[in-house]
């Protein structure tokens, strides 16, 4: 039988069903297809939301690894897990160009054309993450809401964005931020079909 180059959509599927079916059970995880990241410079794939943010980025066999060295700069400042998924062709590129936290799936296409995976490297905590770009997934009103609960004054919630995002990684450890993150993207009605948000 012949075999096809996987696409994106085959991988995202199995992976959906067959890697994160637990995560999707989970009402206290979110998990989310295209998120954007640092106000839409780059988007991951899958996001993984619970206890921290994991993202799933994936390279078919009809991809190139032309942009992957871009957004794993921009994924190292905001998610604090990675994981690419890749069909077997990419894999050892990646084993090199990728940090050593970052874990490593083959998506391999059986000749009936279902995707198995397999772990080539697993995922652990990234030492490079920067709580200021990951609050940059919540929105600004979202941002002085939370800075409002934890009681600052009226008058410093007029500062700009960035330093709105530097207030609250002042006043949150990164697990109080990751929860608080969680919570709002579960709250927001129909957040997933919005155009990019200030």
């Amino acid at each position: 039988m012949m075999k096809f180059a996987t696409a994106d959509a085959d991988i995202r599927t199995a992976l959906h069903a067959k890697r994160l079916r637990r995560a999707k059970s989970d009402p206290n995880t979110l998990v989310i297809d295209e998120l954007g990241l640092a106000h839409a410079k780059s988007r991951i794939d899958v996001a993984v939301i619970n206890g921290c943010i994991h993202g799933y980025e994936i390279k078919s066999a009809k991809d190139t690894l032309d942009r992957l060295a871009t957004q794993i700069a921009i994924y190292l400042q905001t998610l604090q897990k990675l994981t690419i998924v890749a069909a077997p062709k990419h894999v050892g590129d990646i084993m090199t160009d990728a940090p050593e936290w970052c874990g490593v799936i083959a998506a391999e296409q059986g000749p009936r054309g279902g995707i198995s995976f397999h772990v080539v490297r697993n995922t652990a905590n990234n030492p490079e993450i920067d709580p200021v770009m990951m609050a940059h997934l919540l929105w600004r009103d979202e941002a002085i809401d939370l800075l409002n609960q934890i009681g600052y004054a009226p008058k410093e919630l007029r500062r700009p964005r960035k330093q709105l995002y530097e207030m609250l990684c002042e006043a949150m450890t990164v697990r109080e931020l990751t929860a608080s993150i969680r919570n709002i993207m579960a709250r927001r009605p129909t957040w997933r079909d919005r155009p990019a948000h200030a």
